[in-house]
């Protein structure tokens, strides 16, 4: 008659393939193919101002210049931190204010690390770059991160918003003296 095995011989024996079979699996899924996130957030009214999610662009607008500079598309509402070997290091989008700078070259004159916006809010990263019809123009981020209302009309804001993160970045690579380039 052939010999038994105990019952801890058989459990350790299942444990054992089960933690080889897992392994593998792990192994295998690690060498696939990876999801991406993506959110999206309903709007509560449709006159609700959209957060800005469309995909980056993969290059640079044409004529923005060369070198280490910070790029502004009016029309994309994107902004592209360029450096010296023109690689694009970021971009994202932004919410401009009701005063848009003319295209053309610019440079930060100024920095000022927190504030509260002409529109109540409080910001922080603010980079001054440019003036039109009296209304200063810079990059700044709501400091509790929130994306700000469409101005009230008839107010005239210069403020360039961006999430909290693109701010935390802009204000890194742009310091006083930084080109700051201005496209349709």
């Amino acid at each position: 008659m052939p010999a038994r095995l105990p019952s801890w011989a058989w459990v350790t024996g299942l444990t054992v393939g089960a933690i080889a079979a897992v392994t593998v699996l792990g192994v295998q899924a690690d060498r696939g193919p990876r999801p991406t996130a993506t959110s999206a957030k309903p709007s509560s009214t449709a006159s609700a101002q959209p957060a800005p999610t469309a995909p980056a662009p993969a290059r640079v607008p044409d004529g923005s210049g060369t070198g280490r500079r910070i790029v502004y598309s009016l029309g994309e509402k994107r902004v592209w931190l360029v450096d010296a070997s023109e690689a694009t290091r970021r971009t994202f989008t932004v919410w401009p204010g009701s005063v848009s700078p003319d295209p053309g070259s610019y440079t930060v004159s100024s920095r000022n690390a927190a504030t509260t916006g002409s529109d109540g809010v409080q910001i922080e990263h603010i980079m001054y770059f440019a003036a039109k019809s009296g209304v200063s123009v810079a990059f700044s981020n709501a400091v509790d991160g929130a994306s700000p209302p469409p101005a009230a009309s008839g107010t005239k804001t210069g403020g360039v918003r961006m999430r909290k993160a693109d701010g935390t970045a802009l204000w890194a690579f742009g310091t006083v003296g930084t080109t700051v380039t201005v496209v349709r």
